[in-house]
């Protein structure tokens, strides 16, 4: 069985040094360490070898701690054969599995991408990390759920050398938000090609993760955006030779829209307008949050948060889905703020996805913890409980942001790469 294995040195600041790509050597020598009562299967026999040997040359002999996280087609029921394997491979070689007390982490996580699975490790030592990957051809077909109910599927959009804080399309072209940039680029033939480059005059610290929302004007042409201590705007006039935008950024402390009002139109000459009025958050700038100060107020207090989705509710109605700053994920509903189970393995980001399968509406959550290989998972809330409707989506990096675009039909993400670019990608949903 071919594989391939890459080593990336990453810095407290996760900014690869250096990786190259070269051939396992030692694959025979630990064949014979195991002694466990659980064996791995034989597929799974010669990965788990590699990733241990690996995994010794970085960390030597000690202790540390063991995290495995499975992301990929793998049975969930294979999991503890291979994480057994795996801790006597390491106990022969000098490192034993250790708990909390240790300063070592070694975390695992299982995934792939198209025919082949990718299983990582990095090893956590102080603020050191590094990363070993290795590639495994798939024997056996990827495994679907077909009690899921649907399927994820992404698209690159872009990728780009520098940080991507938020992206939309528009009929003028794309628009992404950088940290202190705003950048226009138009389609060609096969890819979007840069435009143009605005200076948005971001003059105070920003935080380690800056964050940033974008969305349509009403009319559909141009664009409002918000950044930490910013607020910027952009108007597109196909008479505009140069590139048709005209953008503009102030300083601004106002809170950020986290819905954009719409107006409904009358169907009948007797039927009032009706209006939903734009739906308003309070930044921190300093950080990277939300303070939890809604305007106008949906009647609770809500804590600090770092995500919200608008949810249609299976009874009619709306609820507001929020994921505060200490993990728990809350569900604002007449006038009530309800605690929502099974949402333990969710991360920090999350958007809602109008695929038509299932209740219609599922929320697309990023994966919990700090990997060098995320996912993204489609729930289901019927009630205050969430769901898992697809099998998880392995994405190559890390979910740095995730947003619905104004159709609902998909879910934008923008994603670190393991070579430290930013892609943003476009997931959509296949149903079952």
């Amino acid at each position: 069985m071919a594989m391939t294995l890459i080593r990336l040195l990453i810095s407290p600041e996760t900014k690869i040094h250096r990786w190259r790509s070269y051939l396992p050597v030692g694959l025979i020598c630990l064949l014979a360490a195991s002694t466990a009562t659980a064996q791995a299967p034989a597929q799974w026999e010669q990965p788990v070898v590699t990733l241990t040997e690996e995994i010794v040359g970085i960390l030597g002999p000690g202790q540390a701690r063991l995290t495995i996280r499975n992301v990929s087609s793998v049975p969930t029921d294979e999991i503890p054969a291979i994480r057994h394997r795996l801790e006597d491979d390491l106990k022969a070689r000098g490192v034993v599995v250790s708990g909390a007390e240790s300063a070592n982490l070694i975390r695992v996580t299982l995934s792939e991408r198209a025919a082949e699975g990718l299983w990582v490790a990095e090893v956590v030592e102080g603020n050191q990390t590094q990363v070993v990957m290795v590639s495994v051809p798939l024997k056996r077909p990827q495994q679907t759920q077909a009690s899921a109910g649907l399927m994820l599927r992404r698209q690159v959009i872009f990728v780009s050398h520098a940080p991507v804080l938020a992206a939309l399309e528009t009929p003028g072209g794309l628009v992404a938000i950088e940290p202190e940039q705003i950048v226009i680029y138009v389609h060609t033939a096969d890819e979007w090609r840069e435009q143009k480059r605005i200076s948005i005059g971001q003059k105070r610290p920003l935080p380690r993760d800056p964050r940033a929302i974008a969305f349509t004007t009403a009319n559909g042409q141009g664009f409002e955006s918000f950044l930490a201590g910013l607020q910027c705007t952009g108007t597109y006039t196909i008479a505009d030779t140069e590139s048709g935008w005209t953008v503009h950024c102030k300083e601004s402390d106002d809170p950020w829209t986290i819905a954009p009002g719409t107006e409904v139109q009358p169907t009948t000459s007797t039927q009032e307008d009706v209006i939903v009025y734009p739906i308003k958050a309070f930044y921190n700038a300093s950080r990277n949050y939300f303070t939890g100060v809604l305007v106008p107020s949906l009647g609770v207090d809500l804590p600090p948060f770092y995500s919200t989705a608008f949810l249609p509710r299976p009874g009619g109605g709306t609820a507001l889905l929020t994921n505060g700053i200490d993990g728990k994920v809350q569900l604002v509903e007449n006038g009530a703020l309800k605690p929502v189970a099974g949402t333990r393995d969710w991360g920090s980001d999350f958007a809602t996805l109008t695929s038509g399968c299932g209740a219609g509406t599922q929320i697309i959550a990023s994966g919990s913890g700090e990997a060098a290989i995320d996912s993204l998972r489609a729930y289901a809330l019927p009630a205050l409980e969430a769901v898992p409707a697809s099998p998880p989506l392995a994405v190559d990096g890390t979910v740095t942001a995730l947003w619905t675009p104004p159709d609902g039909k998909s879910v934008i993400a923008v994603v670190r790469t393991i070579a430290n670019e930013y892609e943003v990608d476009r997931v959509t949903a296949l149903c079952n």
